[in-house]
């Protein structure tokens, strides 16, 4: 492998981790909004497609038809899946929608394997495996509730194949798409999508528009987990589906960790070795692909 191109694998390696700690600390803003999922879904979309696409204008982009029927596809799966998520937190336990989350990896590494030719070994299959076993660690620690909505984990499950097809369509479309004009252009078409959605899930044709308070935490999700889109979407052309796949099981224990140094939450023994299990697991993963792309291995 080349320097240059060496140099891209381990930006796209550091771009993709950065990603997920900005999605992590958007798990945690999101509790501080007082507003339905979908809403939020809606807003955050319409919000960053007006600060994106005005700077899109402001540098001289303009854009393609090709461009747009490119893009339309990540551009729902986006919008339906953040609005799914961002229910499914409201209707079940946050353990139990982060635990089926964290079955996304076998999934993608499925589709590595059979769609890109993606070098998937026993020991990727079984690193996936101790991972979620961490992960369930981290979630079933903090989870004190014995309720459960079987509504909630079919949004959470749905949720989960949604953002997995959303990896899969940009990766296939970032060779033909830039970042800045993929984000700009997914988040028109995914405040287009949901908005129908959030209408008639609020009952009235007009949403109701965003107090202070609110319009300034949908900023900040726009500016740290909408980042971490941008990241990851960039991320995408460098690095292997199956190690961007991975990296998302860090989020559940960094937003763990984070509501412990920032919320003052309880953090329990058996969360801590789930966490280091976790992100151990994802050191050693980061660490061998940066190993075998300096042998130009896959």
């Amino acid at each position: 492998m080349t320097g240059p191109v060496r140099d891209q694998a381990s930006l796209g390696r550091a771009s993709a981790a950065l990603a997920v700690v900005c999605w992590s600390a958007g798990n945690i803003m999101v509790a501080r909004l007082e507003m339905p999922g979908i809403q939020i879904a809606f807003w955050r979309q319409f919000i960053g497609f007006g600060v994106y696409g005005l700077v899109f204008l402001l540098i001289g982009r303009r854009l393609t038809w090709r461009t747009v029927r490119l893009v339309v596809p990540a551009g729902v799966l986006l919008g339906l899946e953040i609005g799914v998520f961002f229910t499914a937190l409201r209707t079940t336990t946050i353990a139990n929608a982060t635990i089926i989350g964290a079955l996304q990896p076998i999934l993608l590494l499925a589709v590595a394997s059979r769609r890109y030719r993606e070098t998937v070994t026993g020991w990727l299959f079984g690193a996936s495996a101790v991972a979620i076993g961490g992960v369930v660690l981290v979630m079933w620690g903090a989870s004190s509730e014995a309720v459960w909505s079987p509504r909630g984990d079919l949004l959470a499950l749905l949720a989960m194949v949604l953002f997995s097809a959303y990896f899969v369509v940009v990766k296939d479309i970032r060779a033909s798409v830039d970042t800045f004009t993929l984000q700009t252009v997914a988040m028109m078409i995914g405040a287009v999508t949901v908005l129908p959605i959030a209408a008639i899930e609020a009952g009235t044709p007009v949403l109701p528009v965003p107090s202070g308070r609110q319009f300034i935490w949908l900023l900040v999700l726009l500016a740290v987990p909408g980042t971490g889109h941008y990241l990851m979407n960039w991320a995408h052309l460098h690095v292997s589906l199956s190690v961007t796949g991975l990296l998302i099981l860090g989020i559940p224990v960094m937003s763990v960790l984070g509501a412990w140094l920032i919320l003052d939450q309880h953090l329990t023994p058996v969360q801590a070795l789930g966490g280091v299990v976790v992100l151990g697991v994802l050191a050693g993963v980061v660490r061998r692909d940066a190993r075998l792309a300096s042998r130009g291995g896959t």
